[in-house]
C-alpha cells in the first residue's frame, strides 16, 4: 500500500490558503486539506526575526503524488520559500487511509 502523508504548508492569508487548498483537491493531488487560521509564526529570514500571522494548510496526500503537489504548491504560493513538510502516518483508521488513497488515485498517474 502507497504511504499516507501528512503535509503542512504555511500561507500568508486566508484568501492563498484556500486557492491552494481548492486547486489540490480539484487536482486530486490530496484528498482534504484542514485550514488552521490564527497561526502566529516567528522566524528567521534575511537576518532578522519576523513575528506575522499566518494560516496552516495540513493537506492529506499520498506519498507517490507529494512531488506533484510539492510543485503544484510551490507553483501558487506567493513565499520565495514555502514552508512544505511532509509526514508520514504511522498509523490510523484504515477506512480514513483508505479514503485517501483513492481520491489521490488519479493524481498519481
Amino acid at each position: 500500500m502507497d504511504q499516507v502523508l501528512v503535509v503542512f504548508v504555511t500561507v500568508g492569508s486566508q484568501e492563498e490558503g484556500l486557492r491552494i487548498a481548492r486547486t489540490v483537491v480539484e487536482e486530486q493531488l490530496a484528498a482534504c486539506v484542514n485550514m488552521i487560521p490564527a497561526v502566529r509564526s516567528i522566524y528567521s529570514w534575511k537576518g532578522q526575526v519576523c513575528d506575522d500571522p499566518e494560516v496552516l494548510l495540513v493537506i492529506k496526500t499520498r506519498q507517490a503524488v507529494f512531488p506533484r503537489l510539492e510543485a503544484r504548491v510551490k507553483e501558487l504560493h506567493s513565499y520565495d520559500v514555502a514552508e512544505i513538510i511532509a509526514l508520514p502516518v504511522a498509523a490510523g483508521s484504515s477506512d480514513y487511509l483508505n479514503w485517501v488513497l483513492a481520491c489521490t488515485s488519479r493524481g498519481a498517474a
